[in-house]
């Protein structure tokens, strides 16, 4: 189904962070700072999407390389491939999904590659000019293509770098109001790092995990949409702490349990359009590493711009797992609130398959029934697929 009447300047004005910020700045309650490439903050997976959207901390599994890439050395099969499917604001559409594919290889001890594709379709666009004269359809799409290296650097220590090619193309090259339009691209990196403790009692298979970690992720580059314009808009660089603990008496029953803590760094909208036109005008670096001091009410606005998620996970057997977890942030930074469900489960030690849904806490929310879907492959060095054997 095709949007119904997306006109161009509208368009322009959604994808430009500074011009959205100018809007958001008449409410000095509601400074929102805000981001285009906002795909790249979604969820991609469903077992992290199901333990309320945490899993810098998590166990590490093939979508590490989104969540914390600094965790693949852990994994327990030397390759893994994952993918994922999210119909989004399937609400108010039927053409708009995110997908995610990502693979990793160990090379070496204590060592891991992996790449990952990450695509955004916004569906058909009915395009519109300013007067609503129709100008054609557009399929707006974005994606990000990353490859990423690991290594634990001791027993327990491990870290992550991961490089990726961004590219946002929401209108193509339309021109509106004398701006030639154009698709975004940029290049960014995220660094990452885990640590994990692990107790083993060998007499009773029982097992004591915590893990912490930290990841800078999106760092990069400014994108700019309009050919004739100089504004610029910063990408959604992120900082994510985690915690988790895992524990099982018996080998048989795991409880996992996370909580992730998460900053946007991009600046804080100022109270007037003067304020906005500067900062529009600091660097990408400036603009990231700024915005913790930078929101006007001080230290307790700062405290608000921080997004909390927090999330559960019991296995069984290794075999079938239930998840549930919850979203929370400030009503004054954006008022995302939502818990979420999820099932999982393995197949032969090698097939994965997750399923998570939300739950928004507000009524009407476009959210309310996302769902996600993630298929999954591990193996070993020795291991086959035996496809196609059958028994005599």
């Amino acid at each position: 189904m095709r949007l119904f009447f997306v006109s161009l300047s509208s368009l322009f004005l959604l994808s430009t962070s500074s011009l959205l910020a100018q809007s958001l700045a008449a409410d000095t309650i509601r400074r929102i700072p805000s981001s285009p490439l906002a795909f790249l903050t979604f969820a991609p997976d469903a077992r992290s999407a199901g333990m309320g959207e945490a899993g810098v901390a998590l166990s590490p599994d093939a979508n590490s390389t989104y969540w914390n890439a600094a965790k693949l050395p852990y994994n327990q099969k030397d390759f893994g491939v994952s993918a994922s499917y999210t119909p989004w604001l399937r609400n108010l559409v039927d053409d708009m999904w995110l997908g995610y594919l990502t693979a990793y290889k160990k090379i070496g001890k204590g060592q891991a590659v992996a790449a990952s594709i990450n695509f955004f379709n916004n569906g058909e666009l009915d395009l519109r000019d300013a007067v609503g004269t129709h100008t054609g359809f557009f399929n707006s799409r974005e994606l990000a293509i990353s490859g990423t290296y690991s290594q634990q650097l001791g027993k327990n220590f491990s870290m992550g770098l991961t490089l990726k090619y961004i590219s946002s193309n929401l209108a193509g090259n339309a021109v509106v109001n004398n701006v030639s339009l154009k698709p975004a691209r940029t290049v960014a990196g995220d660094i990452s790092a885990f640590y994990r403790k692990q107790i083993q009692n060998e007499d009773t298979g029982g097992e004591l995990t915590w893990s912490l970690g930290a990841v800078l992720s999106n760092l990069g580059g400014k994108i700019n949409y309009g050919s004739n314009t100089d504004t610029e808009s910063f990408i959604p660089t992120n900082l994510k702490l985690g915690g988790g603990l895992s524990f099982t008496a018996d080998g048989r029953n795991r409880f996992n349990f996370i909580v992730d803590a998460s900053k946007l760094m991009v600046p804080t909208p100022g109270a007037t359009a003067a304020q906005n036109v500067q900062i529009n005008g600091y660097g990408s670096l400036k603009g990231a590493f700024g915005s913790f001091s930078d929101a006007p009410d001080g230290f307790k606005e700062e405290v608000q711009e921080i997004a909390v998620a927090v999330g559960a996970e019991y296995w069984y057997n290794d075999i079938f797992a239930l998840r549930a977890g919850y979203f929370g942030e400030n009503k004054n930074k954006g008022d995302r609130r939502f818990f979420t469900a999820g099932v999982g489960a393995k197949f032969l030690d090698r097939y994965n398959v997750d399923f998570a849904y939300m739950f928004p806490t507000t009524q009407g929310s476009p959210l309310a029934q996302t769902l996600r879907i993630t298929l999954g492959l591990s193996l070993n060095k020795s291991e086959k697929l035996d496809v196609g054997d059958t028994d005599n």
